[in-house]
């Protein structure tokens, strides 16, 4: 089998990356084990356009958000799904100073960030005594009918093949790249942190850190809102379900989920909401961070026919429909990568 591009991982980056080759009328082959546990199938898909106590804005947010949106509609109106939801983040200060640093930086500027003019308009549902804020406009993602809806379309065209990875099969020739019967013109990794154990990208500074969530069900929770306070509670597309996380662990001895964590978030939970709810679900996953907190986009400095898109950590909702837009043109037209998310940046490491 002769394709373009062989993609090895269908997680959001694979699918991406997939979906902009497709369009450029590429042809391509993924490769994917299509585990539970992947952080793309973990993740809740929240696109927040601030970021940390300081509520600093999210690097090239004016560009990614609404991009990432556009991109996931045009995607959801191909497969005949919504995909992505716009939400506001009500934001439930755990004290003063978190409020105070809040006003602070919407007076500086607040194209996101907005005060709340009925405080008291949630007390039905939640405890909560400094107060919230507004962040708006911010979006969640079904990654969950994206990539199974993607993937369908893929196995009904036999564009996916279902399998472990494995790179003691891969052989590289003058102008192309062979793994097992396939043939193709170069190999693009969107595997996650399995990139860090391939010899190609092991320079690379990745700094996987291990998330968990835990769904709910809860039939008197509004779900027309992000609600955040610590964590997350960020309504899903089934009635009455909401993801509620995570955690960033850099130090772990594991990648399952830990009773730690769930009743950590049980006493969250039952301290900060007043309605009932019910856990149906706990999960983990391993995230592709970087030290950098930058991506991994590009191909290698020694070997052309390597790429990779990678890296995406907790903004893989936001980052990866530009990424991989952007690697798509790179290969069709030539386009310049970002050279802050350019593996290039990597050079001396990589050519060692």
């Amino acid at each position: 089998m002769q394709v373009d591009i062989l993609i090895i991982g269908q997680g959001i980056c694979g699918t991406m990356l997939s979906w902009n080759l497709f369009k450029e009328g590429k042809s391509f082959l993924i490769v994917d084990n299509n585990l539970p546990a992947a952080p793309s199938k973990v993740a809740a898909g929240v696109i927040n356009p601030v970021t940390g106590r300081r509520y600093s804005y999210s690097w090239m947010i004016d560009t990614l958000m609404p991009f990432a949106h556009e991109s996931y509609a045009e995607i959801g109106n191909f497969l005949d799904q919504k995909i992505s939801f716009e939400k506001s983040i009500i934001d439930f200060f755990p004290s003063a100073q978190m409020r105070d640093a809040f006003v602070t930086r919407m007076t500086e500027n607040d194209t996101y960030l907005h005060t709340y003019p009925d405080q008291n308009q949630f007390n039905q549902y939640f405890n909560y005594e400094f107060g919230c804020g507004k962040i708006q406009p911010a979006y969640t993602t079904d990654l969950q009918t994206l990539l199974s809806s993607w993937r369908s379309y893929l196995t009904n065209r036999n564009l996916l093949l279902e399998e472990d990875f494995k790179a003691e099969n891969l052989s590289f020739q003058t102008d192309s790249v062979s793994y097992n019967h396939i043939t193709a013109e170069k190999i693009i990794f969107c595997d996650g942190i399995h990139s860090m154990n391939y010899s190609w990208f092991k320079g690379l500074p990745f700094a996987p850190s291990k998330g968990e969530a835990i769904l709910i069900e809860s039939k008197e929770l509004t779900n027309q809102h992000i609600f955040k306070k610590s964590m997350a509670i960020v309504p899903l597309f089934s009635e009455d379900l909401f993801w509620v996380g995570s955690s960033y662990e850099w130090d772990y001895s594991h990648p399952n989920p830990t009773n730690e964590f769930l009743e950590k978030t049980k006493f969250h939970l039952d301290t900060w909401l007043k309605v009932p709810y019910k856990i149906v679900d706990h999960k983990a996953a391993l995230r592709p961070s970087t030290l950098e907190r930058r991506p991994f986009v590009g191909f290698h400095p020694q070997n052309p026919m390597i790429g990779i898109l990678n890296g995406m950590g907790t903004k893989g909702a936001s980052l990866t429909p530009y990424f991989a837009q952007q690697l798509a043109q790179h290969i069709v037209n030539g386009v310049p990568i970002t050279p802050e998310a350019d593996i290039n940046r990597f050079q001396r490491i990589l050519s060692k």
